[in-house]
C-alpha cells in the first residue's frame, strides 16, 4: 500500500518529506511486526538484538560497551536489557578473570536455542521483504547506505 493511502496524506512538501516520511512510518510498521512475532517467544526487539550480538560473539564473552556499539537501537538500555535476559538464564555474566572491572556477558545454551529456534521465523516472510527480489533488495540496501553517508 502506498504511503499516501496509509496515513491518508496526499500533498507532501516535495518528493524528500514524502521519502523521509515513508522511511519513518516503514521503520515503525516493520518494528511492530518483529515485536508482534517475538511476543510468542517472550522478548523484545533490543533483547533479540542482544542476543544476536552475543551468538555472534560465542564462545567469546561480550562486554556491556560492545553490545552498545554494535546494537540497532543506541537509544537502549544494554544493562537493564542483559538483566532481563539474565533473569531468563538467557545470558550469564561473570567477572572478568584478567579486568576485575568489567563483567564478561556470555549467551547460554538456552539462549542459543532459542535463537536457533527464531531463525525459523524467516526474515524475509515476516518483514514484509519477500515482496522484493534480490535485486531490489540489494538496491534498498544501496539506498539506505547512501542516506547514511
Amino acid at each position: 500500500m502506498k504511503i499516501e493511502e496509509e496515513i491518508k496524506q496526499s500533498v507532501f512538501k516535495d518528493v524528500y518529506q514524502k521519502a523521509y516520511i515513508n522511511m519513518v512510518y516503514t521503520s515503525n510498521w516493520l518494528e511492530q511486526r518483529q515485536s508482534a512475532m517475538f511476543k510468542s517467544y517472550g522478548v523484545t526487539l533490543p533483547q533479540y538484538n542482544v542476543l544476536r550480538i552475543l551468538r555472534g560473539q560465542f564462545p567469546k564473552p561480550a562486554t556491556v560497551n560492545l553490545l552498545i556499539d554494535r546494537m540497532l537501537d543506541k537509544t537502549s538500555n544494554a544493562s537493564r536489557i542483559v538483566d532481563k535476559l539474565e533473569a531468563k538464564e538467557l545470558v550469564t555474566r561473570e567477572q572478568c578473570p584478567t579486568d576485575r572491572r568489567t563483567v564478561d556477558i556470555l549467551i547460554t545454551q538456552k539462549g542459543l536455542d532459542l535463537l536457533t529456534e527464531m531463525d525459523g521465523l524467516g526474515n524475509a516472510g515476516f518483514t514484509g521483504l519477500n515482496n522484493l527480489t534480490e535485486e531490489e533488495a540489494e538496491i534498498l540496501n544501496n539506498l539506505l547506505d547512501k542516506v547514511r553517508s
